[in-house]
């Protein structure tokens, strides 16, 4: 009988390379991982499919399974849109033998840590400094100064979370911190 998985936490602000640390860590098969499927209130984009992408609920029904504490964490990002993390997914993908890895922000990763306790690990992805999330997030070039300004604000308030995680990893070299976050799951897991 295969034992139950793990959870994996990632928080991190916008331009820190999270997303990239984790779509490499998803390709070691020995980690046994699996994403997290997310619901969302809003509608589905072109070529997303539901169950795979998100799953995608109308806002009364994202409402009625926060009622019915249906989420490990849940956030109201515009008005009548939600996006949060089900129970019932995480647990169906842990039963399975999967160590589910979340990608979400640092209050929803500080909830489940708290739900998870010993069976999660949280990790947060910080730059080396807002100075340089600023050169990253201006050289992308798809944003105005004024969004670009929005996201270090955000970042700065995200940046006083990290010592609630238990791990910190500094991306200043992402072959670097592929490899120390890599590490670290790997001990957690075994």
């Amino acid at each position: 009988m295969r034992c139950k998985g793990k959870v994996i936490i990632f928080s991190a602000p916008s331009g820190t390379g999270k997303s990239t640390i984790i779509k490499r860590l998803m390709a070691h098969d020995e980690l046994r991982m699996a994403f997290s499927t997310s619901c969302t209130s809003r509608g589905p984009r072109p070529g997303e499919t539901d169950g795979e992408d998100y799953f995608f609920v109308t806002p009364d029904e994202f409402r009625a399974k926060v009622a019915a504490g249906e989420f490990l964490e849940y956030e109201e990002v515009y008005a009548g849109r939600y996006y949060g993390t089900l129970k019932s997914q995480v647990e169906k993908q842990l039963e399975a033998g999967w160590n589910v890895v979340l990608d979400v922000d640092v209050k929803g990763g500080c909830n489940i840590k708290d739900y998870y306790a010993d069976r999660a690990l949280s990790i947060f992805v910080r730059p080396p400094s807002v100075e340089e999330l600023r050169r990253r997030l201006e050289s992308r070039g798809t944003e105005t100064v004024e969004a670009i300004d929005k996201r270090i604000a955000r970042a700065e308030f995200e940046l006083g979370f990290a010592p609630k995680f238990d791990r910190i990893v500094v991306n200043d070299n992402i072959d670097e911190a592929c490899r120390e976050t890599y590490g670290v799951i790997k001990e957690f897991i075994s």
